[in-house]
């Protein structure tokens, strides 16, 4: 197979809480997670806008305590959604930054930065996160990446999809291809546990992570991966089980101290990063303590959750994951005691409660843990990614057919959804359907194009639509509509009127949440200047390093009384104003450009090895006088 791109490809799972970045190495037989500069093979997705800096990853995170408004993360929550959405009303209520309407009711995020307000879409934020593991795996393998495969959940509908796609362009990667979370997963699962089986084998794959969950039901024969069904829910994941802790020990607090933390945001945040150690404890112990100083007005907190406990407070949303469950089977037509293999991906499959809950589903069935739920998905991208190039040569025939998730049709007369692809149909797949003018001289028909399950069109989600003239004529004129989905799960349609030729193709614009062209060159622009401003950044504080370093020892120097005893009173002064300035200088770094400590420095070079010249000819001449 031709090789259809340069360079390495990397597979990307971004994720809503951790991101995560592989790469197929052929020498190894394997993907790789490449680790990041912090030695963590995942990083947080969390962008932050700290003075005159911009923070991505762990940095961000680390630093979302003492700057909560103007740090980001959720943005996956966000992408491809409308401000209107009652999903991100409920979310607004829990972020610490600012979420505003834009136009066409795009979601428009609102922090400081540089002393101005900017304002940014959830493809930006999403693209300085893809950008971070761009640069992540071109430090490891010491080369430009270019192209990349990137997971979306497997529930994410058009736009979203879209979205994401945008999101790579932004960062300056080439996305050859969009993959399912849980369909990357079994590519990973069916590559490690399960390569070259001859019979055919069920694969359930579960996954829950940060803040999406999907299921997939698969069948390998032979290296061949068909996904069956697929269900799942864009907003469910572990961030919901953090905010049922963090709701419970806002009570507690208010119980106890008789004061309301539920408005300080920087609590909050703290509360949270402690509620999410606390449930990852007890995903190994029964019992997680809560220990917070100063939370608020000076008060410590310290409190403790039960495993018992913790599982009351999120039980209803567990069982929600079981039905979900229930329904991927019911659509795979698929009875539970046919599945082989039950494997567990995302960090939230950790918990023992969901664990248990999976095992009674499937009669004691024993759950798959072979594989890293974090990395498991990254994993499958870079196959995905090696797949699209020079092919796996110990795998040479694998091949992957995975399904859309949500019917697509049009909206008919009577607002009656009229289905061309049913859900969980193999893709790529094209349908086409004839259908009729419902009016007597008929000057165009407006093709709406839907995706959902409701029988009423207006009930499911509006992708787009677009207006085709016909020529007056009776009515039944023939009109053929073409719904093609492509192998990123990404859709096109079309409409023609065969006897006039009149023909017009969809094209997804920002009033169904996709981005314009010009909009999309804007924030490509803008990423380069970040980045720029980010190696600015980074210059400054190496020449403030610099010159910090030499001031240190210019003290030290200054300090022994043998070097300072041969000096006039004039080169004291000279020297101790200097430094002085110098100190001034790095206090008020933000005051100055990188070229004033570069040329401070200089200049500070010359007053002290003049100084310490005048020394040495001191010593000079007593040598001579004592010859």
């Amino acid at each position: 197979m031709a090789k259809k791109y340069e360079g390495p490809a990397i597979g990307i799972d971004l994720g809503t809480t951790y991101s995560c970045v592989a790469v197929w190495q052929e020498q190894n037989n394997r993907a790789e997670i490449i680790h990041n500069e912090q030695g963590n093979r995942t990083t947080p997705s969390f962008v932050a806008f700290s003075g005159d800096q911009r923070l991505i990853g762990d940095a961000a995170k680390n630093q979302a305590a003492s700057n909560p408004a103007n740090t980001v993360f959720d943005a996956k929550r966000l992408i491809g959604r409308k401000y209107s959405d009652s999903v991100i009303k409920n979310d607004l209520q829990l972020w610490p930054f600012k979420v505003i309407a834009g136009t066409e009711d795009n979601p428009v995020i609102v922090v400081h930065f540089k002393e101005e307000e900017k304002h940014f879409v959830a493809e930006e934020i999403s693209s300085m996160i893809l950008a971070k593991m761009k640069e992540i795996a071109e430090k490891f393998l010491e080369s430009k990446v270019k192209d990349a495969v990137i997971t979306v959940p497997a529930y994410f509908n058009d736009s979203q999809r879209k979205a994401t796609k945008d999101a790579g362009v932004i960062s300056g990667l080439n996305v050859i291809r969009i993959i399912n979370e849980p369909t990357a997963a079994a590519l990973a699962y069916g590559l490690q546990k399960r390569a070259n089986c001859v019979e055919n084998r069920n694969i359930f794959i579960f996954d829950l992570g940060g803040g999406t969950f999907d299921v997939s039901v698969l069948t390998i024969k032979n290296n061949a991966f068909d996904v069956k069904a697929t269900a799942g829910d864009t907003h469910l994941g572990g961030e919901d089980f953090d905010h049922r802790m963090v709701n419970h020990f806002v009570k507690e607090f208010k119980r106890k101290h008789s004061k309301d933390i539920s408005g300080n945001s920087r609590a909050l945040r703290r509360l949270r990063t402690a509620c999410e150690r606390a449930k990852r404890t007890l995903s190994f112990d029964t019992e997680a303590t809560i220990d917070i100083d100063a939370i608020s007005e000076g008060i410590d907190f310290c409190s403790s959750i039960t495993r018992a406990k913790f599982e009351q407070l999120n039980m209803d949303l567990f069982e929600k994951c079981m039905e979900t469950v229930e329904r991927c089977l019911t659509d795979a037509e698929m009875d539970k005691k046919t599945v082989d293999d039950v494997v567990l991906v995302g960090g939230s499959s950790r918990i023992p409660k969901v664990k248990q809950l999976l095992q009674d589903f499937f009669n004691g069935k024993d759950l798959c843990m072979s594989i890293n739920p974090d990395e498991a998905v990254a994993y499958g991208a870079a196959v995905q990614a090696a797949l699209l190039g020079e092919g796996i040569k110990s795998v040479p025939n694998l091949v992957l057919r995975d399904v859309t998730p949500l019917s697509l049709g049009i909206s008919i007369k009577g607002d009656v959804m009229s289905v061309l692809i049913p859900r969980n149909s193999i893709i790529p797949v094209k349908k086409k359907q004839v259908y009729h003018t419902c009016d007597d001289d008929q000057p165009g028909v407006s093709v709406d194009v839907y995706e959902g399950e409701r029988s009423v069109a207006s009930e499911n989600n509006l992708l787009g639509l677009f207006e085709l003239k016909v020529p007056l004529a009776p009515r039944g004129l023939p009109i053929q509509v073409c719904f093609a989905i492509d192998a990123d799960g990404i859709l096109n349609v079309s409409a023609e009127e065969e006897t006039s030729g009149n023909k017009k193709d969809i094209t997804i614009t920002k009033e169904n949440g996709r981005l314009s062209t010009e909009e999309i060159e804007r924030m490509i622009q803008e990423a380069e200047n970040f980045k720029e401003e980010d190696l600015k950044f980074k210059k400054k504080v190496k020449a403030m390093n610099v010159l910090d370093d030499y001031l240190y020892n210019m003290r030290k120097v200054m300090k022994d009384g043998s070097v300072t005893s041969m000096l006039t009173s004039t080169d004291k002064m000279k020297l101790n104003a200097a430094m002085i300035k110098g100190k001034n200088l790095i206090d008020d770094k933000e005051q100055h450009e990188t070229f004033v400590f570069v040329d401070f420095l200089k200049e500070l070079e010359k007053i002290f090895e003049s100084a310490l010249n005048k020394i040495n000819k001191g010593y000079s001449d007593e040598e001579s006088d004592s010859d």
